[in-house]
């Protein structure tokens, strides 16, 4: 079902124009990891998805977007789960750590809101990374944010950088603090370096 959506969303958003994909070859060759991008629209979120197929990604997602029978299933079958934003619990490190030990990909917009600003990321991301022990990939998206930006044709661009690793033989807190601050200028030095193409 997973495929067969995506490949029916990346045909609708054809037809506004087609995304231009940077530095693709920076994603790991297998999954088990993180992409962790920027957050502006609803658009982004199709788009990326789009862009990484075959693979597919399991979105976190806001627990908000289950609570009718509807959202829940259509949620459900495009891989994503909840997350309680306001009072996280064991259950947001459980289900990414054992989708990542299954090789799956994971995917997370550490702004933790949609905004065009540079806010503080939030630590999910990192926090994931480092218990589940994997690779977080930083991407940035440029382009249409939702159905008017959609009609004005704007053209949709994404980057990938360079896997990002949890530094080894330091305090984990200090190495978090460390992939935090990479993850941070990494994102947004790409977003900087998509607008300028």
């Amino acid at each position: 079902m997973y495929n067969f959506a995506a490949n029916v969303v990346k045909i609708i958003l054809s037809i506004f124009g087609r995304i231009k994909v940077y530095q693709k070859d920076k994603l790991p060759e297998k999954g088990g990891y993180i992409i962790a991008c920027t957050h502006t629209g609803w658009v982004d979120i199709l788009w990326l998805g789009v862009a990484l197929l075959p693979n597919q990604i399991h979105y976190m997602a806001k627990k908000e977007l289950f609570q009718t029978k509807f959202t829940k299933w259509l949620m459900t079958v495009l891989n994503a789960f909840p997350v309680d934003r306001e009072n996280p619990g064991p259950s947001t490190i459980k289900i990414p750590r054992k989708l990542l030990k299954e090789k799956k990909i994971i995917g997370i917009f550490p702004s933790g809101t949609r905004t065009t600003e540079e806010v503080p990321l939030k630590r999910g991301a990192v926090t994931i990374a480092a218990y589940g022990k994997a690779p977080i990939v930083p991407a940035a998206y440029v382009g249409p944010n939702n159905f008017k930006d959609l009609l004005k044709f704007q053209k949709p661009k994404l980057i990938f950088g360079d896997p990002i690793y949890l530094p080894e033989g330091q305090d984990r807190r200090e190495a978090m603090d460390i992939m935090m601050n990479e993850l941070n200028d990494t994102m947004y030095g790409l977003q900087k370096q998509l607008a300028d193409k």
